[in-house]
């Protein structure tokens, strides 16, 4: 991966630095909690399970999107077709977690939930947060969100970083994954038109609030440019 940001980004780190970051904090004694933003498609969950994977038992993935409202409460609250966006989760149960796994004690475990994306549902108590972890990476679009209960979450975190990516690629990675789900190409257009891209530019306009910006790799092309 590369790191680059543009003038008016947070400081970019060398790719290297990054799983050296992560080397030093499981080597130690106290805890970190790592927020991972940016807009939907920019690889914030592939970003997460490789800094995970590299801490090899020392670090657990805990994603916001485990806090998505379930499809019934969408349903009654009218908002099944913006789910995604900020007013689809449970906010302050995300939050709540969070001050819980700052504050846990040793020996207990911590259960968080985790969203399927194979029946569009939160599961919860599907991930363990042990306190032998010393690193927890969360990772989520609204980290940086200044209105609601989202105003609570960045105190809570130790450092944010940014995910980005070539915005062709992110929205080829969105309509694809809509697409492995159950929608047809036009509906997941459609859905990333109206839902998705409404988001990103939310999100985009908190990058500056974050410590670091990540720029996430593009594959080499290939003979298909559509």
């Amino acid at each position: 991966m590369n790191i680059a940001a543009a003038p008016t980004d947070p400081p970019a780190t060398p790719p290297a630095q990054l799983l050296a970051w992560v080397d030093t904090i499981v080597a130690g004694d106290s805890r970190r909690i790592l927020g991972l933003t940016g807009a939907p498609g920019s690889g914030k969950s592939t970003l997460a399970q490789l800094l995970v994977a590299h801490a090899a038992g020392r670090a657990v993935l805990v994603p916001m999107d485990g806090f998505h409202l379930a499809n019934v409460e969408l349903a009654r609250l009218e908002r099944a077709g913006r789910k995604g966006a900020p007013d689809t989760f449970d906010a302050v149960g995300y939050a709540a977690l969070l001050h819980r796994i700052r504050t846990q004690q040793r020996d207990e475990i911590i259960y968080a939930p985790e969203f399927r994306r194979e029946i569009e549902e939160p599961i919860a108590g599907a991930i363990a947060v042990r306190s032998e972890h010393r690193l927890i990476v969360t990772e989520g679009n609204y980290l940086l969100l200044e209105h609601g209960a989202w105003s609570g979450v960045r105190s809570l975190l130790d450092d944010v970083w940014y995910v980005d990516v070539d915005d062709t690629l992110r929205l080829q990675r969105l309509i694809s994954r809509h697409v492995a789900f159950g929608r047809d190409e036009s509906a997941a257009r459609a859905w990333v038109a109206q839902t998705d891209e409404p988001n990103a530019r939310l999100i985009e306009a908190t990058r500056q609030r974050a410590d670091r910006v990540v720029r996430m790799p593009s594959p080499p092309p290939t003979g298909d440019q559509r």
